[in-house]
């Protein structure tokens, strides 16, 4: 099915690695022109090499002033921009007894204030292109895991400010969803099952409570849910939140 991305400039955070990589390379797929947004590494240029068109801003979406270089220099380079894919943010475990207020307010400027700056700095030329924007969440948001509260509250806030902004944009043709992870497959996730006794039972121990397969979703799916988002293909889907979990979160696990 052509999606009908070709050369649409699709700006993706946390793109050098896991989810944002598998976004990227199935944006360069459709004919897109991905830039990845990550901080550097061998691996995002790497990638970006082996596409034949991108654009690569390796810097730290970590306040409002880089958001806006980000939206400045992918403008600068391309003159446009389609769409945008908010995903950068990690799991950094501050809980409500591991933690402190402080602690908690860095989680939030970390995992969330740059969805809200780069989509609103990117706002114009979204509003020129009738784009469309993609949140990355998580399940947590909805079930909650114990010792994240910064990071959950993060996730929840995007959920929300998926369907405030598709409610705002609707006068401009601008559709906003998210996407909702679980159990993914990504060099991130290893790194945490690596820190376990048996990394390999744990990893089963997960994986059979997976109701679709007894397995782990892997990045390329939930890439293929994204790019089917942000297409005018789905012209007509805004403001809705899409678990991409193999039914992890809303089915019995029992089943």
């Amino acid at each position: 099915m052509d999606l009908g991305l070709k050369d649409k400039v699709i700006v993706i955070t946390g793109g050098g690695r896991g989810i944002g990589a598998a976004i990227v390379e199935a944006c360069a797929r459709e004919g897109a022109v991905p830039v990845i947004v990550t901080r550097p590494s061998a691996a995002a240029r790497a990638l970006a090499a082996r596409l034949a068109q991108c654009e690569l801003i390796e810097t730290e979406v970590d306040g409002a002033a880089s958001c806006r270089s980000v939206i400045e220099t992918a403008l600068q380079r391309r003159g446009r921009i389609d769409a945008l894919v908010n995903n950068a943010g990690f799991n950094d475990k501050v809980g409500l007894e591991a933690g402190s207020p402080a602690a908690f307010q860095r989680s939030l400027e970390s995992g969330l204030i740059h969805y809200y700056a780069m989509t609103h700095y990117a706002l114009p030329a979204l509003k020129a292109a009738r784009g469309a924007v993609v949140n990355i969440s998580s399940k947590t948001a909805v079930t909650g895991q114990g010792g994240t509260s910064g990071y959950v509250a993060a996730k929840a806030a995007q959920l929300g400010l998926t369907r405030e902004w598709a409610a705002e944009l609707l006068p401009y043709g601008i559709r906003v969803n998210a996407v909702i992870p679980a159990e993914v497959t990504t060099p991130q996730y290893q790194q945490w099952l690596d820190t376990q006794p048996d990394p390999e039972a744990a990893r089963k121990a997960i994986a059979d409570r997976i109701p679709l397969d007894r397995r782990f979703t892997t990045p390329e799916e939930i890439a293929s849910t994204v790019v089917f988002l942000l297409s005018p293909q789905s012209s007509h889907t805004t403001g809705q939140h899409v678990f991409v979990d193999g039914g992890y979160t809303h089915l019995d696990r029992a089943l």
